[in-house]
């Protein structure tokens, strides 16, 4: 009875160990329930859901005798569908404040900017993003070159398709959003930070002579604004039990043995990223924050982009973290919070890039000298424009870097470490948001003291 399609294919129920494994996650979350009723921090709670995902997703394992190929094994496709069903689910609704957040917060923001600051905000932004993605990649190539990835590695039965790259010029056009509501559907938020800009900079010019005109508008973004913050704050409160089933659901999905087949680059990867998290802490401690209050305070977006591999899904809760932890200024938080989950992303466009063509270049035995090392680091800078901080991305950046190099042919020998690609996903998602969020303290800190000098020369001239 239990194997009829009514089980296995709708209820996904045609094995008690799925049924246990359900229930497990439900007492689970009953753990989280009353550590919140007790009134325990948001992140310590944060960091006991990932620790139980950790440890949940091993017993899964260790249950179905930790197969090589979990896919293979019927109950766990079906767990997996659950546990997907609960911690997808969850991003899927911060997806879905994303747009609306981003286009009020970005109107709101402009319309209420005084003097010329907007110029200096835009530029800064790209600046210190595409800086740090540079820094990324120094790092990724110094690693890649330095662990002789690629030699020794095995390239039987890698069948990976390169993703079609385009040309700079049609990346940057296909940025801009010619149809709004398409931009808004597609998730392609530099468009819908343009179009935002171009309705806060109309409302700023119009402010004087049709003040009353615009009034009612004025007041629908303000309202608005705060609703939709209150909606962001009522989902943000669920994420300690969406962190249980996400990091669970990567370990049952992927397995642990397909992690030793491309271990060497796994521990570079990981390696990079714990270096450029010290860049990151070295450059909040510039701006007057310890490494320790940088972690304690970005601990949430942090974990909560580790366990959902979406930079985008993640937008709400950086924001969220850059205003109230690390005080930032409302509108730099918005504006360079979304356009860091696009564009300068350190572990999708910058570590991960630099590691797969160092990698490939030793496996076909290409020379690497100073002038390969050079234009790779400017090739992955000028690539790094408007990749969309989704799952799986990150593919589309080593296409456009390796064809940009001339190594699309090579592509297909990249098959086996795609095929752990969540696993290192998950490393180089919350590099990515700890990199924003590095950007967002340091191009606000950098805008106040600009403010300040400005103040005190303008008492001195009285």
């Amino acid at each position: 009875m239990l194997e009829s399609n009514f089980f296995t294919k709708f209820l996904q129920l045609s094995d008690i160990r799925t049924v246990g494994f359900i229930l497990l996650l439900v007492a689970l979350f009953k753990v989280i329930n009353v550590l919140q009723k007790k009134k325990v921090s948001f992140s310590t709670r944060m960091i006991t859901g990932t620790l139980i995902g950790l440890v949940l997703g091993v017993i899964v394992q260790g249950v179905a005798k930790f197969p090589e190929n979990p896919g293979d094994i019927a109950w766990i496709n079906e767990l997996s569908g659950w546990y997907s069903f609960v911690g997808g689910g969850f991003i899927d609704l911060l997806k879905m404040l994303v747009v609306p957040l981003i286009f009020l917060s970005i109107i709101r923001v402009i319309m209420n900017m005084q003097g010329d600051n907007l110029g200096k905000l835009t530029t800064r932004t790209i600046g210190t993003l595409i800086g740090l993605t540079s820094v990324a990649a120094l790092i990724g190539i110094a690693l890649g070159v330095l662990f002789n990835l690629g030699q020794g590695f095995d390239v039987i039965n890698n069948t990976a398709e390169i993703r079609e790259s385009v040309s700079l010029a049609e990346t940057i056009r296909g940025l801009l959003p010619s149809n709004i509501v398409s931009a808004m559907a597609e998730g392609n938020i530099v468009g819908v930070v343009i179009f935002s800009a171009f309705v806060g900079t109309s409302i700023r010019r119009l402010s004087k002579k049709y003040a009353e005109t615009i009034e009612p508008f004025v007041k629908w973004v303000e309202a608005s604004y705060k609703i939709i913050i209150s909606v962001t704050m009522t989902i943000i409160k669920l994420m300690p039990y969406a962190v249980i089933a996400l990091l669970a659901n990567t370990i049952i999905s992927n397995g642990i043995g397909v992690l030793a087949s491309v271990g060497k680059f796994i521990v570079c990867l990981y390696l990079a990223v714990l270096i450029m998290l010290v860049v990151h802490m070295t450059i909040a401690m510039i701006n007057g924050i310890s490494p320790v209050a940088y972690i304690k305070n970005a601990s949430e977006p942090l974990i909560l982009a580790f366990t959902s591999r979406s930079s985008l899904g993640t937008l709400p809760v950086t924001i969220e973290t850059l205003q109230n932890k690390f005080n930032v200024n409302e509108g730099v938080a918005s504006f360079v919070a979304s356009l860091g989950s696009n564009m300068g992303m350190n572990g999708c466009a910058g570590i991960y890039p630099a590691l797969t063509t160092i990698m490939l270049a030793q496996i076909t035995n290409t020379p690497i000298d100073i002038s390969f090392c050079m234009m790779l680091l400017v090739i992955i800078a000028i690539s790094s424009f408007g990749i969309a901080g989704l799952p799986g991305t990150a593919t589309i950046a080593i296409s456009v870097v390796i064809s940009g190099m001339g190594m699309e042919s090579y592509f297909p020998l990249l098959g086996a470490v795609i095929a752990v690609d969540p696993i290192i996903d998950m490393g180089r998602t919350m590099l990515n948001v700890s990199g924003t969020i590095t950007s967002a303290i340091s191009v606000d800190r950098g805008l106040k003291r600009d403010e300040a000098k400005e103040n005190k020369s303008v008492k001195k001239a009285v």
